[in-house]
């Protein structure tokens, strides 16, 4: 990504880049597919994804007249690793809702004959 360039996280802040994104998890499509499906002008979906493209999210290919575009998966490691801890943190807090629960069942069980 250039100097001055959003980050990724300034790029997934906006929800219709994100749907994008989220399309884009199906495999490839063409600018025109995005136009369908989001409800956005096919001038606004070009710039979304001039900005994706910019910063590495997407890359783009010319198939004949169209341009497809398939997702680029590295420049959402930045955000994998900022969530890391969180998923720390919610592990440790269903692990031991799960512990709860299975002392709630052998509760309600009762003790064995």
């Amino acid at each position: 990504m250039r100097s001055g360039s959003p980050s990724v996280f300034d790029l997934l802040a906006e929800p219709n880049r994100r749907r994008i994104l989220d399309l884009l998890c199906a495999g490839e499509r063409s600018a025109g597919e995005f136009v369908d499906h989001l409800p956005l002008a096919q001038p606004t979906v070009s710039k979304h994804l001039k900005l994706l493209r910019d910063a590495g999210l997407v890359e783009v290919r010319q198939d004949a007249q169209r341009r497809v575009y398939r997702l680029r998966p590295a420049p959402l490691a930045e955000v994998d690793a900022w969530l890391e801890p969180y998923r720390a943190h919610w592990r440790a807090r269903i692990d031991a809702l799960e512990r709860h629960l299975d002392t709630v069942v052998e509760a309600d069980r009762g003790p064995r004959s």
